[in-house]
């Protein structure tokens, strides 16, 4: 076992892999055609920035990827970021479009925020971003996971 795993405190493995963590991009394999990536995290949490209470939702990312895709323990890690976190359900969605965005440069992407009802509400966020000249598939809205669907 490496030195920094030995001394590595108990409980805090979980939290200093978050803290630690950067959204990384692997190269695309295919990028001469378009095709969709498809990805749902059940488990988004953050917190009002209200009250600070916390607000459950699932976040699910349809993209077409150009030259880059997201490399997934860095987007698991990032998502997981949010959980100790006050922001609006607005800006979440937008946050996560921004920065995948910025990372990938995809032709186009879609984030969706399917929060948990709360306090009577039921929020849902589409957030879409394309390249100026993308005119490909656009495929709508679909939960694959259990419970999915609008």
């Amino acid at each position: 076992m490496d030195e920094q795993h030995q001394h590595r405190a108990p409980g805090r493995y979980g939290i200093d892999e978050i803290e630690a963590n950067r959204l990384e991009r692997w190269p695309n394999a295919h990028p001469e055609r378009d095709y969709i990536v498809h990805l749902e995290l059940p488990e988004f949490t953050c917190l009002c920035p209200q009250s600070g209470f916390p607000d459950f939702a699932t976040i699910t990312i349809d993209y077409v990827p150009d030259q880059h895709v997201v490399e997934l323990k860095s987007l698991k890690l990032s998502i997981n970021g949010y959980r100790n976190r006050q922001i609006s359900h607005e800006a979440a969605a937008n946050t996560i479009l921004n920065e995948l965005f910025a990372l990938l440069s995809p032709r186009w992407m879609r984030v969706v925020a399917d929060f948990s009802v709360r306090g009577n509400i039921k929020t849902i966020i589409f957030a879409e971003q394309s390249a100026p000249d993308y005119q490909g598939a656009r495929p709508e809205y679909r939960r694959y996971l259990p419970g999915g669907g609008l």
